[in-house]
């Protein structure tokens, strides 16, 4: 069994690395990165946009909880608005920063993600079943491991739409599942021996020239459910917005590709209806629009596919939009007790700054 799963890991592995000899990837759009300081598009007519449509939806963001705004359009800030330097919690966005931060190992072959839990050695307290522990990285990174043990940092909400422990097999049910995304953290320093903070800082913050953040700004999350921890870190708008510019850009930096292009595209690729969480669809860690799915990728706003985003309770986004070479930047102080925006106020500030372009 060892043996089919080393050779099927040896195919995929080669596949991985000359994927872009079997299928066609979207070519690189972004024509300007920032430097030390982010670049300001001077005629948001030359773009296609009118500032009047701009300042309609800062209109509108400012009658509810938002707190900052960046918009980037191939490379260069839009608009802006708020407190874009000052340092909120990711919550969830977390969980696609540590995606991106797979995919060098995967290709590399120091991260297999079609090994189970069982060949892993990952466990918990309490421990899990035979049956869990045939859930592989692949199923949690999906959110999809069957896994329905007691999780650390999981909101209400998400504790009530929890299936029953064992209720699943591995790999057949999604389900929002923090279990999976604090294990897939676990076992990022299990395999690379690398601290996830520490990980943000050189393998992504550092070469896109970060300005803000620190691995001093992460904190690790520990409790009685679990043995695996969460790992939110505080960041800024201005930092975000680099990090989806990088996304936008297949991976590439300028002209140093730091996320492998063919992890960029599975990863954000659909691999999971999200009905449950009236939303679209659902990639590695991040949530992807699909055409034709009962929910939207948000509410009362139109994305193609290919649109995808990170997301953080309360309001937070990184939402990117390769048909306007966009990233869209939303944070909300969520140090303030129930301050929130919610998922339809956030899409009728999309549908506002889309209808900026003429």
């Amino acid at each position: 069994m060892i043996k089919m799963k080393s050779l099927y890991t040896s195919l995929y592995i080669t596949l991985f690395v000359l994927g872009g000899s079997f299928h066609s990837l979207a070519q690189s759009q972004v024509k300007h990165f920032p430097e030390k300081h982010w670049d300001y598009i001077k005629n948001v007519s030359t773009y296609g946009y009118t500032m009047e449509g701009l300042k309609k939806a800062k209109t509108y963001a400012d009658s509810i909880n938002t707190e900052a705004v960046i918009i980037v359009v191939n490379g260069k800030i839009l608009y802006e608005w708020g407190s874009v330097d000052q340092k909120y919690n990711t919550h969830s966005i977390r969980k696609s920063f540590l995606s991106a931060l797979y995919g060098n190992y995967v290709q590399k072959g120091i991260i297999n993600i079609d090994l189970t839990m069982e060949e892993l050695g990952v466990d918990d307290n309490p421990p899990l079943s035979e049956e869990e522990k045939e859930a592989t990285i692949r199923d949690c990174l999906k959110a999809r491991s069957g896994i329905y043990h007691p999780a650390l940092y999981e909101s209400k909400g998400m504790k009530a739409l929890k299936p029953e422990r064992y209720s699943e097999k591995a790999g057949i049910h999604w389900y929002y599942n923090n279990w999976d995304f604090n294990a897939t953290g676990t076992i990022f320093t299990k395999l690379t021996g690398k601290d996830i903070f520490e990980a943000i800082k050189t393998e992504i913050a550092d070469p896109i020239q970060m300005e803000d953040y620190t691995p001093q700004d992460g904190n690790y999350v520990s409790g009685e459910e679990s043995i695996h921890r969460a790992y939110p870190f505080r960041v800024t708008a201005r930092d975000l917005a680099r990090f989806g510019l990088l996304m936008l850009n297949n991976g590439k930096w300028k002209n140093k590709q730091l996320i492998p292009e063919t992890w960029v595209k599975e990863s954000t690729s659909y691999h999971s209806d999200a009905t449950l969480y009236s939303s679209d669809g659902y990639g590695y860690m991040w949530w992807v629009a699909k055409d034709y799915n009962k929910f939207p990728h948000l509410p009362g706003v139109t994305l193609k596919e290919g649109t995808y985003s990170a997301r953080g309770s309360g309001g937070h986004y990184v939402l990117v939009i390769p048909e306007y070479n966009m990233v869209l930047v939303h944070r909300v102080n969520t140090d303030k007790q129930n301050n929130r925006v919610s998922k339809k106020e956030f899409g009728k500030l999309v549908k506002l700054i889309l209808a900026s372009h003429q």
